[in-house]
């Protein structure tokens, strides 16, 4: 028997990058998938693709820097798969730049998803899982949160370590009805979004992007950035029976590039 069999998942951020591989591996995993993302289009690819592993799954369009939004996202699961079991809370927004080009329309903008929307889903998500007797929350964190100097930006690192810090607190309150809360703290990882900023941060010091990534695995122990799929693999884990005592824990994922 699959490991996530029978479980319900919601995952944020499904359309692309992590949040795809985190819903298509747990649908491998048995769960049946309500994989959400603003990108209607992209979460119906998702979704499709988790169906086609012969499990259910959804597509919700959801904006989750918006609450209405985001109580909209969990009642639409809910309705559809009558319970919710995990939660990966992976919608995330970034750009690259340096602390002096920040501006407050980005600060909002970044912690409005990885912040505020990562509390808000998280808080949705708990309040259905006590009504069923427990589950598993899952945030997507980075080490960025832990200070690592190679950050797409100061307001994106803060925002992290707000989730790595909710996430501690979260396991401690909601430990007492059955749910745990962890987070992931991925280091280098080959995304769409990564890509882009990639190209941003290279032209910005006037070298290639291949030279800029071959830079960034050299730092790393294991010598190699992380796929999705590497990601996705300790969700799973996070996710499954033999996590049961795991909570409060916030995982790098990172090749050794940051000491725990």
């Amino acid at each position: 028997m699959t490991i996530l069999q029978d479980k319900v998942a919601l995952v944020t951020g499904a359309g692309a990058g992590i949040g795809r591989a985190i819903a298509l591996a747990m649908a491998a995993e048995g769960a049946t998938i309500a994989a959400a993302d603003i990108d209607r289009a992209a979460a119906e690819r998702t979704a499709t693709d988790a169906a086609g592993a012969n499990r259910r799954a959804i597509a919700i369009e959801a904006d989750c820097g918006d609450v209405a939004s985001i109580d909209a996202m969990v009642a639409r699961a809910v309705a559809e798969f009558g319970r919710l079991d995990i939660i990966v809370n992976n919608a995330g927004v970034t750009r690259a730049a340096s602390i002096m080009d920040l501006t407050e329309a980005d600060w909002d903008r970044i912690h409005r998803v990885n912040a505020k929307g990562v509390f808000f889903c998280l808080q949705g998500a708990a309040r259905e899982m006590m009504k069923t007797g427990g589950g598993r929350i899952i945030n997507i964190a980075s080490i960025a949160g832990r200070g690592h100097p190679a950050a797409s930006n100061a307001a994106y690192s803060a925002s992290k370590g707000a989730v790595i810090a909710l996430t501690g607190k979260a396991a401690y309150e909601l430990g007492p009805h059955n749910i745990t809360v962890n987070a992931i703290c991925p280091g280098f990882t080959r995304t769409e979004l990564s890509a882009r900023n990639s190209v941003t941060r290279a032209a910005a010091r006037g070298i290639s992007v291949e030279a800029l990534q071959a830079e960034q695995e050299a730092a790393i122990p294991i010598r190699r950035a992380n796929t999705p799929e590497d990601i996705a693999a300790m969700a799973v884990f996070l996710a499954s029976p033999g996590a049961r005592n795991i909570t409060g824990q916030s995982c790098n994922v990172d090749g050794g590039l940051v000491p725990s």
